[in-house]
């Protein structure tokens, strides 16, 4: 009832003198719970001339333990070290009341004065004549005292109490407070080893004034000017790029952080997994190291109740190492089944690598505008080999993947039918170009735009990407707005025509006149240097 453990022996049953000491290891007892313990190095141990009698602070032994014929016993008030105690019970794997107290800090004061009370039971309800008491060790000095700011407890706590009433509560709570100029001085009681500091104190006072007086109000602004920003330019980007694939109609998910390794190893890009050394479950036992593999087992659960039609994301950190430094942040969505709902006046189609692209570039642009990647294929193991591509403002260091996932992974993992996906490496996009939250006006030109049509004859490896490179990089692209290709033709049949492993594409650019508008001259001069430019980077040539 007093929060004192005892232990009691049978003063008759113990051979010669009590000795406390640490075990040497390879000592035993059979404890008061009938089972037999080892003792570790450094254990420690109550010994009679015979041996070991008690696990100090835990449990007694039950040889030298009360039974209804004992008549002579020995009372022990013991206090122990909380560190000492909680080793030794967690290498003999013992719980007990004893243990559960003394590790966590009794009174060290109150060692006596619990042997007296359990004297004065023992003698009321038992009789007998007490001995004297036995000493070994001192009392150690717990007496400290904190010093309480009187304003503190509205500073912390939010609440206004009276420096009487502050007093008050901590003289009733045993506390020993005086007031010195603008701080309460206390002495702090030796039952309360919690108390370390001064918010402890604030706290005393503010539980038993009752927190439900507690009145929310907003914090103080700044007298003049706005308010800084309390977000990190990383979590700025973060947010923005949560919010703009959540407006492209994708829904998020919160996956684990911990994935398969069976899965987990189709996308380690030949790096090592971080392992974890206590995973909680058999099927989560490595650091993710890309967001897909949880995208894709929430996909396989939607499928399951038959929500075929996905679109999933998420924003968060993938592991690369079991470092501080070894995580990145991406943004990854993940497209499975069709790409709109069915429709009687326009046919279904399955997502491609152009609708992950597409979203890819709006992410891009909203958190750095203005950016033009380049598109690679050398991309990882998991993606498809032909449908897939990085996203890079220089070779070597993408900022996004983008395309559909590889057929055999999406069969391993159950997915069925089409899926595609883009990532988006947060930690890789330069910072924005602008350092306002809104795009600049728009400034239309009084002037009236040319557009112009060419086809071109190119080897069949040539990428339109590496012709709408070329025609970017004239020496009149200040005039060029916009380049795209409208239309392909190959197979067999443009074989014939063109010649062997060869294709035509046609391509349409837009042109902006600046000051005047064009004459036809220089109209011809522009694409005339267009065609030069895209024959010498890519081979082709002009169709006739």
């Amino acid at each position: 009832d007093r929060n004192r453990p005892l232990h009691v022996f049978d003063a008759d049953k113990v051979q010669g003198n009590l000795r406390i000491h640490y075990a040497k290891g390879g000592e035993r007892v059979l404890a008061l719970d009938e089972e037999e313990y080892c003792f570790q190095p450094g254990n420690i141990v109550i010994s009679d001339d015979r041996g070991p009698e008690s696990i100090a602070g835990i449990m007694g032994g039950l040889e030298t333990g009360c039974t209804s014929d004992t008549t002579n016993v020995f009372v022990e008030s013991a206090l122990w070290n909380p560190l000492t105690t909680a080793v030794t019970g967690r290498v003999l794997k013992i719980n007990s009341d004893a243990r559960y107290r003394f590790e966590r800090g009794v009174d060290p004061e109150f060692a006596l004065p619990g042997l007296e009370l359990a004297t004065r039971m023992i003698l009321d309800l038992c009789g007998g004549e007490p001995s004297e008491i036995v000493f070994d060790g001192e009392v150690p000095d717990a007496s400290r005292s904190i010093a309480l700011g009187t304003s503190r407890t509205e500073e912390l706590a939010g609440m206004k109490v009276s420096v009487d009433e502050q007093c008050r509560i901590l003289r009733e709570l045993g506390f020993d407070p005086t007031l010195e100029s603008d701080a309460i001085v206390t002495r702090v009681p030796s039952w309360r080893p919690d108390i370390k500091g001064e918010a402890d104190l604030v706290e005393e006072v503010a539980r038993i004034s009752s927190l439900t007086a507690l009145k929310g109000k907003p914090l103080p602004r700044p007298k003049t000017g706005v308010a800084n920003a309390i977000l990190t330019p990383a979590q700025r980007r973060e947010r923005l790029a949560r919010r703009t694939i959540a407006a492209l109609g994708y829904s998020e998910c919160v996956t684990y952080s911990f994935v398969d390794s069976r899965i987990a190893k189709e996308f380690a890009d030949g790096r090592p997994l971080v392992e974890l050394e206590n995973p909680i479950s058999s099927e989560m036992d490595v650091m993710r190291p890309d967001l897909i593999p949880g995208l894709l087992k929430a996909a396989v659960a939607n499928q399951s109740r038959s929500f075929n039609d996905l679109a999933l994301f998420e924003v968060g950190p993938v592991f690369h190492g079991p470092d501080a430094g070894d995580e990145a942040l991406h943004a990854t969505g993940l497209l499975v089944g069709s790409a709109g709902p069915r429709s009687p006046h326009e046919r279904t189609r399955v997502v491609d690598a152009y609708d992950a692209k597409a979203d890819a570039e709006v992410v891009i642009s909203a958190i750095c505008s203005g950016l033009r990647p380049r598109i690679s294929r050398d991309v990882p193991a998991w993606w498809h080999p032909g449908r897939a591509g990085f996203m890079s403002m220089r070779p070597g260091h993408p900022i996004a993947a983008f395309g559909e996932l590889n057929p055999g992974l999406l069969r391993k993992v159950g997915i069925r039918g089409h899926a595609v996906a883009f990532c988006v490496f947060l930690n890789e996009l330069p910072p924005s170009r602008t350092r306002g939250k809104s795009r600049a006006a728009l400034n239309p030109s009084e002037l009236q735009h040319v557009d112009r049509d060419l086809a071109f004859v190119f080897e069949r490896s040539v990428e339109a990407a590496t012709v709408i490179g070329a025609v970017q990089r004239s020496s009149y692209r200040k005039f060029i707005t916009d380049v795209r290709v409208f239309d392909e033709y190959s197979g067999p049949k443009a074989e014939e025509q063109l010649g062997k492993n060869r294709k035509s594409l046609a391509i349409g650019v837009r042109l902006q006149p600046a000051g005047k508008t064009f004459t036809d001259a220089e109209i011809d001069a522009i694409c005339a240097d267009i065609v030069k430019m895209v024959t010498e980077r890519t081979g082709g040539f002009l169709r006739s």
